[in-house]
């Protein structure tokens, strides 16, 4: 046979490529380039489940679940997943739900379909506030069934000390409540984990770092000293979803109620910057831990505060918002970190593998590893850090505001006389009647107060 007939007939085991490394070989050398392997002395868990990535919340929705899907690809093409155990977790059962949202709520999640969609104020979905902003897709009970799971399987895992740092990049839906939908959000996975949470922790403090205010986790912790909550957020009140959340909201105005002083937020302006962000950041978080003394913390990692977001407004980068994520680590507590919001796909994915580089802390090389899947749709920005603020927008965040910002967090915890009260220690019948009774009225006051928001959006 003729030399050249072998080599005609000789086929390349990978077509359209030019190495013959296989994939697998690929993400080992990037572990061994990068020096990816378990951390010493604390565990970090990684909850992902496939399912979620193929939910679609309609062609011209901000909400992508696809950023899932490119997270979780980065991450694994760095070989990052060799350093944590990878969990795939269950759907949570309705009566999980029901821990927190009210019973005909998710009966009604399960039952209703795209044909129900409408606005007719004597319908559920009206009732519910499905319909615009929280659209009803197909799967959209599994969809909220199968983040919701994912969240209690990282707290389970914390809370049995299996892992000290536990991941879930599809949770952090901050805005839903008790017995509606909200900004995107339809069952609140946060506050189900902190309530997993308190069965064995006596203070978990909540994190937020979305541009948007975690205004449903705020309201369902807003009676009880047990959970203290920390926002920060860009803050408009006529102009900005969910209007909520101005430096003096921090919990019940009145002071006998266990929550009082327990919501603690920090409002931006437009433009804020990396130094400033980081700095704010971390001038607020180390008191907050030192005055409240918590015993675990959950963090939400919404990326919309990053600069280039689509509904985002601020002129932060993946390093600085990374950065809040390195502080936190290092108070060495038990860790929730979950993802939120982030409406451009690429940057949320590029963000979020980073900070769980962070949670390994493995430094990885910023070139996004050539194997990535769906590389192409990186375009011409194949690091993991692009530069985001090139937006820019007006920076209106003067030092002086931020300054009396972080004096009025101050002054909010010199209330707390020391770590609060705890669920497991004895209260006499009277006080227990007592608190009782001010959360009914604290619930009763921001369930009115939700309503005319609600009524003035739609007169609007």
């Amino acid at each position: 046979m003729a030399k050249t007939s072998v080599v005609q007939d000789y086929k390349h085991p990978q077509p359209g490529t030019t190495s013959t490394f296989t994939v697998d070989e690929k993400i080992r050398r990037e572990i061994w380039n990068n020096g990816i392997k378990k951390p010493k002395g604390y565990t970090v868990s990684y909850h992902a489940n496939p399912e979620m990535e193929q939910m679609h919340f309609g062609q011209k929705h901000p909400m992508k679940p696809w950023r899932l899907t490119l997270t979780n690809k980065i991450v694994m093409a760095y070989g990052m997943h060799e350093a944590m155990d990878i969990y795939i977790p269950r759907a949570a059962s309705s009566q999980e739900l029901k821990d927190f949202h009210r019973g005909d709520y998710i009966d009604f999640l399960q039952r209703v379909t795209p044909s129900d969609n409408t606005w007719d104020p004597d319908s559920q979905t009206y009732a519910y506030n499905t319909g615009d902003d929280c659209p009803i897709f197909d799967g959209l009970y599994n969809y909220c069934s199968l983040y919701a799971g994912a969240s209690l399987d990282a707290a389970r895992k914390l809370t049995n000390h299996q892992s000290n740092i536990a991941i879930n990049w599809s949770g952090g839906l901050h805005h839903a409540k008790k017995n509606e939908a909200s900004g995107f959000c339809y069952i609140n996975d946060i506050v189900l984990a902190i309530l997993q949470l308190l069965l064995h922790h006596p203070r978990v403090l909540y994190i937020d770092i979305d541009v948007h205010h975690g205004d449903g986790v705020e309201q369902a912790f807003w009676s009880t000293d047990r959970v203290m909550t920390l926002s920060f957020h860009k803050y408009n009140r006529a102009e900005f979803f969910p209007g909520t959340g101005a430096l003096d909201d921090t919990g019940p105005i009145n002071n006998a109620s266990a929550g009082a002083h327990h919501s603690l937020n920090v409002p931006l302006h437009d433009g804020i910057e990396d130094a400033q962000y980081i700095k704010l950041f971390e001038d607020v978080v180390k008191p907050c831990v030192r005055q409240y003394k918590p015993t675990a913390i959950v963090l939400q990692c919404g990326a919309d505060s990053l600069g280039g977001d689509r509904l985002g407004c601020f002129n932060v980068n993946i390093k600085a918002h990374g950065a809040c994520v390195a502080f936190v680590k290092k108070f060495n507590l038990p860790l929730l970190v979950l993802g939120g919001g982030g409406y451009t796909p690429r940057n949320v994915a590029k963000a979020w593998a980073y900070e769980t580089s962070l949670c390994i802390g493995a430094e990885v090389h910023p070139n996004l590893p050539a194997h990535t899947p769906f590389l192409e749709h990186f375009g011409n920005e194949k690091t993991l850090f692009p530069k985001l603020d090139f937006t820019r927008y007006e920076n209106k965040n003067s030092r002086v505001y931020l300054e009396s910002v972080v004096m009025g967090i101050m002054e909010q915890l010199r209330y707390l006389q020391g770590a609060p009260s705890v669920q497991m220690q004895h209260i006499p019948p009277d006080l227990g009647g007592l608190r009782d009774e001010l959360e009914r009225e604290v619930f009763e006051e921001m369930e009115e107060r939700e309503r005319s928001r609600r009524k003035k959006e739609r007169r609007g």
